[in-house]
């Protein structure tokens, strides 16, 4: 499933900061952009990672139903 996103980068001093705008949580920094992209895509890849666990956590012991939605674009 591929899902688009709008990341953010913003030079400082140090290198770069990059974060995604609908994703609260989803940052990071780093020397090069590249590297930020990088640093990026698995920020994405952990944040979504924990709200699941987040979720399932919450939905314990709850009559649920869980189905994987595609975005279609």
């Amino acid at each position: 499933m591929a899902l688009t996103w709008t990341a953010v980068f913003q030079k400082v001093p140090e290198g770069y900061i990059g974060s995604v705008e609908e994703l609260p949580g989803a940052n990071t920094q780093g020397q090069t952009l590249q590297e930020v992209r990088e640093n990026l895509q698995e920020a994405v890849h952990l944040v979504l990672e924990a709200n699941r666990a987040l979720a399932e956590e919450a939905l314990r012991d709850q009559e649920v139903i869980h189905a994987a939605q595609r975005q279609e674009g």
